[in-house]
């Protein structure tokens, strides 16, 4: 086999043997029909700032619950939406040092998202440490 095909082949299948390739399928279509749903709700909601919001991460955390939870089964998918709301306190976290950060001139705009980024580090692997982290699904 020429080496370019022996090296498509491996990469179109997982370690077990199966392919790939229709999984690649099901996350495109689902997570562009997800994505399409949500970007029409932000259309019809005012104002229309809402529809970047509505348009990224609602539909990328909804479909990447859903293929968890069709390949991994129910404790991984729960285990995973609740990294992601831990997640979400430190992106809150985050924003609301860039928005205080962004009006002072005496720190570079570079350092404020540094030290923010910093923050939401602190505040998420917190929480996840405070709340019993992953373990084996039975946390928080």
């Amino acid at each position: 086999m020429a080496p370019g095909l022996h090296t498509v082949s491996r990469l179109s299948r997982d370690a077990g043997g199966s392919f790939v390739i229709g999984e690649l399928i099901v996350r495109f279509l689902l997570g562009g029909a997800v994505v399409t749903a949500f970007a029409a709700l932000g259309e019809v909601c005012q104002p229309k700032t809402f529809a970047g919001l509505f348009g990224a991460a609602p539909s990328v955390a909804i479909t990447t619950l859903a293929l968890a939870l069709g390949k991994q089964g129910p404790a991984y998918a729960a285990a995973e939406g609740r990294s992601m709301v831990l997640g979400s306190a430190g992106l809150l976290v985050y924003s609301a040092t860039c928005a205080g950060l962004v009006g002072r001139r005496e720190v570079p705009v570079w350092l404020g998202a540094v030290a923010a980024w910093g923050l939401w580090l602190v505040v998420a692997l917190g929480l996840f440490v405070m709340l019993g982290g992953a373990g084996d699904g039975g946390g928080w």
